[in-house]
Order: structure tokens, then C-alpha cells, then sequence
């Protein structure tokens, strides 16, 4: 496609809509833009911060033409997104995994993927994601910063433990944060520095229970009034914090057609390869928010102890081999045995033959 004079689409076009292909990065955005013909307009670079957006609107600004945008799901694609709506744009945010499906490149650059986006925004194949509201990514903040809470009292608590180990140390109590696990972590003689450090992981430990905490009574009054967690929690194995974080998540469940698409959105499906006759089940796709896989194996593990579920688990689960099955294997090797065969029968190295171990040392 050759390259378009935009003097004459700012005058001379009533109809033209800009497709803008917009590549982020960590500095800066490739911005790429193709007319509604299909033909190349510009292509240029401008600063990723508030400024710099600020700026490629008004240089977009000079065509007097209606813009869509396209950028890649990632990390500060929302906020190029609030960023460029508040100046009237329509911005998509595309799903980075189905683009990568769409326009496989043999050469990826930056350039090059702002120019795929804009021709994807031209073709209308764009495959724009669902953007929650303020309020619903707030909701997922609280919950997700909880989850970063307990990840780190829990790297604290397996450093504790480990130090203990380290100079032999035993723990006769389950919960070795409690009264008493305190009261004998403050008699047992540690060297330093490692009791600075047990004292310093403890300091935080605390600090932590009491952040953790705040958060949860905060989720406990907001879930109240939730039209979703309530709902939730009658389902064995989900408490105010997983139905919570479930809820969150997932966001309007309406958006979802059928419950198998809302199975696929949570990456608790197999990955499927099917060819002809050919049909092969493999390991989970986790495709969408890791934070709901969480949950819902959380509310799994939960619920596999509750006395309603434990009698229809072994129903889903892999049947034993049978006695049958096992005295064929068997014969099968007693089989290779009178064939001579000794290498499938007895894998033990053979005996008669001294080993470098064995063998009487020469000088």
C-alpha cells in the first residue's frame, strides 16, 4: 500500500475514519496510522505518559476525522485507554494472545506490530476484550492486594521455619505463630543474625495480620450488598473473601453467552487439538485472570472435605487398575524372562560383572 498525502484526506474526504495502531511499551507508544481506503497515513513515535498522549492527540487532531484506536491488552493499556476516550477517540483494547493468532510475523517489531494492529482496526477484526468500570477494578484491586499479602506472611513464615531447621530445632505445636509458638520462638537460642531476622519476620508478620485483616472486614461490609457473593456462598468451600475475589473477577456475568464460555474465560478447560479422527485432551489453557483460577481451586479444595461431595468425588476420579490388569502385566514379564529377554525382566545391573567400585584399585 502507498504511502497517503494526509493534506488531501483534511480536505477533500467527508468520510474518512483513521485506524490508529498503537504499540506500548514501558517509554513510548508506535503509533501507526491507515485511512479508511486502506492506504498509509503516518507513522511516528510519542512518549507513553500523560504529556506524550496528550500530544499525539493533537498531532491525530489535524486530519478532522473520527479516530479508532487499537492497542495491545497489557500492562498500561488502560490507562493509554481513559487517556485517549477523555479527547473523544474510540480505543479498543485487543485480546494480545488472538492477535498473535490473527497476523502471525515472521518479523516483530514495534513498528511493525502498530501497522498490524491499524490493519486489524481497518478489517474490523479487531479482538477488542471486555473492559470492566472504575468501580469493578477497584473491587479487583482490594481482593488481588490481599492475595500479595498472604504471599508475602507466607514467604516470612517459610523463612522462620526454615531457620529453625537450619539449627535443629523443633516444633512440637501445629501453629508456631500462636501464643505458644511465640512463647518458644522468644526461648530458643538462635546465633545472629538469624535472630534478628526471626525477630524482624515476626515485626512483619504482625504487620501484616493487622493490613490482611482490614482488608477482610472491608470485603465482609462490601459483599453484603453484593448481588453475586451472596449467591456464592451457597455453594460448599466459598467464604466472604473467595466469593469475593470470585465475583469480582468475574464481573457481569451477562457478558457471558453460556456457561461453557464462561468456563473457557476462567482457563479451568483442557486444551483441545483435535484433526481428523485425531482428538487429544492436554494440560489446562489458563487463559483469563489467574486471581479466578485461584479462587475457584481454593473453593475446590474447600468443598473435596465437605460431607455433602466426598461420596461423589471417587464417581470423577481415575478408577484403580484392576487386579486383572496387573497379573497381565506380570505374565507378560515372566513371558520376556523365559524368552531370555533379562534386560526387561530385571533391570539390576548384572552382578558378575564388578563395577568401578568394585574393581581393585591398580597404581
Amino acid at each position: 500500500m502507498g504511502r497517503a498525502d494526509p493534506a488531501r484526506y483534511w480536505k477533500e474526504s467527508g468520510s474518512l475514519i483513521l485506524h490508529v495502531g498503537l504499540d506500548l511499551s514501558r517509554k513510548r507508544v508506535d503509533v501507526c496510522l491507515i485511512s479508511s481506503e486502506g492506504e498509509l497515513v503516518e507513522q511516528f513515535r510519542s512518549p507513553a505518559d500523560r504529556d506524550g498522549l496528550y500530544g499525539l492527540t493533537r498531532r491525530v487532531a489535524v486530519y478532522d476525522e473520527p479516530v479508532r484506536g487499537v492497542v495491545e491488552s497489557m500492562n498500561g493499556a488502560r490507562f493509554v485507554h481513559d487517556e485517549l476516550v477523555r479527547y473523544g477517540w474510540e480505543v479498543l483494547v485487543a485480546d494480545a494472545q488472538r492477535v498473535k493468532g490473527l497476523a502471525p510475523l515472521a518479523c516483530k517489531t514495534d513498528k511493525v506490530d502498530a501497522r498490524v494492529l491499524a490493519e486489524l482496526s481497518f478489517r474490523d477484526l479487531v479482538p477488542a476484550i471486555w473492559l470492566p468500570t472504575p468501580e469493578l477494578r477497584a473491587e479487583r484491586e482490594r481482593a488481588r492486594w490481599r492475595l500479595h499479602l498472604v504471599k508475602h506472611r507466607a514467604t516470612l513464615k517459610n523463612r522462620v521455619h526454615s531457620s529453625l531447621i537450619a539449627f535443629g530445632h523443633q516444633v512440637p505445636m501445629a501453629d508456631l505463630f500462636g501464643v505458644a509458638g511465640r512463647k518458644l520462638l522468644a526461648e530458643l537460642d538462635f546465633p545472629e543474625p538469624w535472630r534478628s531476622h526471626v525477630q524482624a519476620s515476626l515485626e512483619l508478620i504482625d504487620d501484616l495480620d493487622r493490613r490482611i485483616a482490614e482488608i477482610e472486614r472491608w470485603l465482609q461490609r462490601s459483599g453484603a450488598d453484593h448481588r453475586y457473593i451472596p449467591v456464592l456462598m451457597t455453594a460448599p468451600g466459598i467464604g466472604w473473601v473467595t466469593g469475593f475475589t470470585i465475583a469480582s473477577e468475574i464481573g457481569d456475568i451477562n457478558r457471558f453467552s453460556s456457561p461453557t464460555k464462561l468456563t473457557g474465560y476462567t482457563g479451568l478447560c483442557p486444551r483441545v487439538r483435535q484433526s481428523g479422527e485425531m482428538d487429544r485432551r492436554g494440560a489446562l489453557s489458563k487463559h483469563g485472570p489467574k486471581y479466578l483460577r485461584w479462587g475457584l481451586m481454593e473453593a475446590a479444595i474447600a468443598a473435596s472435605s465437605h460431607p455433602l461431595l466426598q461420596g461423589a468425588l471417587p464417581a470423577h476420579q481415575t478408577p484403580p487398575r484392576s487386579p486383572a490388569r496387573r497379573q497381565g502385566r506380570a505374565d507378560r514379564a515372566r513371558q520376556k524372562a523365559d524368552r531370555g529377554d533379562l534386560a526387561h525382566a530385571d533391570p539390576q545391573p548384572n552382578r558378575s560383572i564388578p563395577s568401578l567400585r568394585q574393581a581393585p584399585f591398580s597404581p
